[in-house]
């Protein structure tokens, strides 16, 4: 059964959901990939405060394609995540809650994730244009000169995905391999 999320995520939120669990978001989130995850590195080192505040907030590792008429958003499937690996520990540390992507993490991102009490989703690769339509509003409020990199900022209602790695470790993919390896 799905279970329904208001974001921006919470302590008792976060500590509810397991790896395996399907979920749809309302809220708001973030998008970022490679090249904003950079630059927000960079400037927190410089000393420098990030264009969005992460406490709390999900972001979504995904550049969307153009926008057709009437439409926010064109297809917005995920990212790979682990191309943001290595920013992702410090984002966390500074409250960064959720984060949607596909794929594997590295073991300092799940590090990360249990000591922050913090959840990673997966969105269905491949599945852009549906998931497009979860995708109520879309404005872009950071790094323009990205393009399709650019931080935005998307209102969502009933956004599906899956909780990949919950707030005490539990990772779906290695569930997902030892259960294989068994049968």
């Amino acid at each position: 059964m799905d279970k329904h999320i208001n974001l921006p995520l919470d302590d008792k939120t976060v500590s509810s959901l397991r790896a395996g669990d399907y979920v749809c978001l309302t809220g708001t989130i973030y998008t970022a990939r490679d090249a904003a995850h950079r630059r927000m590195y960079e400037a927190l080192h410089r000393g420098e405060e990030l264009p969005v505040d992460v406490k709390n907030n999900v972001i979504y590792y995904m550049g969307p394609s153009p926008a057709r008429d009437g439409m926010p958003i064109g297809s917005a499937g995920p990212t790979t995540s682990g191309r943001m690996d290595k920013y992702t520990p410090l984002l966390l540390d500074l409250g960064l809650r959720g984060m949607i992507g596909k794929g594997r993490r590295n073991q300092e991102v799940k590090d990360a994730i249990m000591r922050n009490g913090a959840v990673y989703f997966a969105a269905v690769g491949g599945a852009g244009a549906l998931l497009a339509k979860a995708i109520v509003s879309a404005q872009v409020i950071a790094y323009d000169d990205l393009g399709t990199e650019a931080i935005r900022r998307l209102e969502v209602k009933n956004f599906p995905a899956i909780v990949v790695i919950d707030c005490m470790g539990t990772d779906l993919y290695e569930l997902a391999i030892t259960r294989y390896k068994k049968e």
